[in-house]
């Protein structure tokens, strides 16, 4: 199973690449945010600077993993191939953890912008530990939207998948205060910031680069909404099984 999940690793990353508009797109939003609001705005202060970079970082994990997979299965799901891909002995597990693979893959590669972004034009800083623990948090903060994600891309056709992640991904992203400092955001960001997955995921990401203590309450929230989404993302896809291929 591992060989099969990364021969279908292979070849979605060789799709993407073809088509390097796809991946382009997915690190464009937080490069352009970095440079016009964090590089003027933050980038002489340390502290600020390397919050407002790990809230970048969170949300390219944001829009890479919604667009990758939500827009990135819907698509597959309308070509023949995919349902002659279902047919095959070997199942859906190898395909569905390389599709994983590849979208892990293709996340890290969005946030190479935002870093060098960070480091050259900004004063934002962190230690080597600081550095593994937000590289591993990656994986840990993309986990709701990976899988809202794949729940949106089996439940949904293509053209709808791609304008409900449009959408969706600046709610999340302004209302879980990623465009503010910690503790700083206007009064009703603040309210209802802590029951939205990407205020979660930037703590434990501000947690990981800086002197940051996580809010009880937002890690809940992050749970829960893991949870949910994965349930969804579990039902779209034996739906769309059991109505195609029953």
């Amino acid at each position: 199973m591992t060989t099969l999940s990364l021969v279908h690793a292979r070849y979605q990353l060789l799709e993407t690449i073809r088509i390097p508009i796809a991946l382009i797109g997915s690190a464009f939003f937080p490069a352009a945010s970095m440079l016009f609001f964090v590089v003027p705005f933050a980038g002489d202060d340390p502290v600020a600077a390397t919050y407002a970079t790990a809230s970048m970082v969170t949300f390219s994990i944001m829009v890479s993993s919604l667009f990758t997979y939500g827009v990135g299965v819907a698509d597959d799901r309308s070509q023949p191939w995919d349902g002659y891909m279902r047919t095959l002995a070997a199942g859906a597990g190898p395909r569905f953890a390389g599709r994983i693979l590849a979208g892990m893959a293709m996340s890290l590669v969005s946030l190479v912008p935002v870093v060098l972004i960070g480091a050259l034009f900004t004063e934002a800083t962190t230690t080597t530990m600081g550095f593994l623990l937000g590289i591993a948090t990656v994986f840990v903060g993309a986990l709701p939207f990976t899988l809202m994600g794949l729940a949106i891309g089996y439940g949904l056709p293509l053209k709808a998948a791609l304008v409900v992640c449009q959408v969706i991904f600046f709610p999340l992203a302004f209302g879980g205060g990623l465009m503010s400092a910690p503790d700083q955001a206007p009064g009703f960001i603040q309210t209802i910031a802590p029951y939205l997955p990407t205020r979660g995921a930037v703590e434990l990401m501000w947690a990981a680069v800086g002197d940051y203590s996580p809010h009880a309450t937002s890690l809940f929230a992050f749970a829960v909404w893991t949870v949910a989404a994965g349930a969804v993302a579990v039902w779209a896809y034996r739906r769309d099984e059991g109505r195609r291929f029953r």
